[in-house]
């Protein structure tokens, strides 16, 4: 049997990965939470991360997070940030407790489903296009209200918030009207009081852009290469 792929990547030092982590964790505010990207790292750097006290954790693949998952045996908050297909929707649900890419009723529903035969909840994040680019997933931001109000209707989802990818920014200030509209937007639909729907999580800032985030509103900003160095 292949070993993971993961398996395959230069794990770096423990010690590094906290010092680094400590540094970040010192820089952020307290109201905002930070998570590890851990696409193509492995669970000694994860496990290193946790440690430094970082606890939500962020993969793009079901199955890298049942493969790393096992090995990790800190307690964390797992989430799902890649595009969820629907097919992989119940081998999601065993390893993830989040899902912050929601933006199709057809994958809304086949979790509910799921979610119902073990009468579980799941916080769930709607992704927003905020970039509104073809090739990206997410609802446009002018349909999300619509998409909420039918995701309301499915008493085993749990609307959070709002998570987005603006496009990739040459300067950190590029991604700043997105993150400004995102915040708009997020605070529009707080005031709406959807049923069902609370407004708490903000999901948005990687690496390269995330001060901006924060000052534009993130409450929740997602860091791989800052935390762990660039990936091989």
């Amino acid at each position: 049997m292949a070993a993971p792929h993961w398996g395959k990547i230069r794990v770096m030092r423990p010690e590094e990965i906290r010092k680094r982590c400590e540094e970040i964790l010192k820089r952020v505010p307290g109201h905002v939470t930070v998570l590890a990207a851990t696409k193509g790292r492995s669970p000694e750097e994860i496990r290193a991360a946790i440690a430094a006290g970082i606890d939500h954790i962020g993969e793009n693949y079901v199955q890298d997070a049942l493969s790393k998952r096992p090995h990790v045996p800190e307690p964390a908050t797992w989430h799902m940030i890649g595009r969820l297909q629907r097919n992989k929707a119940k081998k999601a649900l065993d390893v993830f407790d989040w899902v912050q890419t929601l933006d199709s009723l057809k994958l809304a529903e086949r979790l509910e489903r799921l979610l119902a035969q073990g009468e579980r909840v799941l916080p769930v994040l709607v992704e927003v296009n905020i970039g509104r680019e073809p090739q990206k997933a997410g609802v446009m931001p002018e349909a999300v209200a619509d998409f909420i109000r039918e995701l309301s209707r499915l008493p085993h989802l749990e609307v959070r918030g709002l998570m987005a990818i603006p496009p990739v920014p040459e300067d950190p200030e590029d991604s700043r009207p997105y993150f400004r509209e995102m915040r708009k937007l997020f605070e529009e639909l707080g005031r709406e009081g959807i049923p069902g729907a609370r407004m708490e999580v903000l999901s948005m800032g990687m690496s390269a852009d995330w001060e901006v985030a924060v000052e534009e509103g993130a409450t929740m900003i997602r860091l791989g290469t800052l935390l762990f160095g660039p990936r091989p």
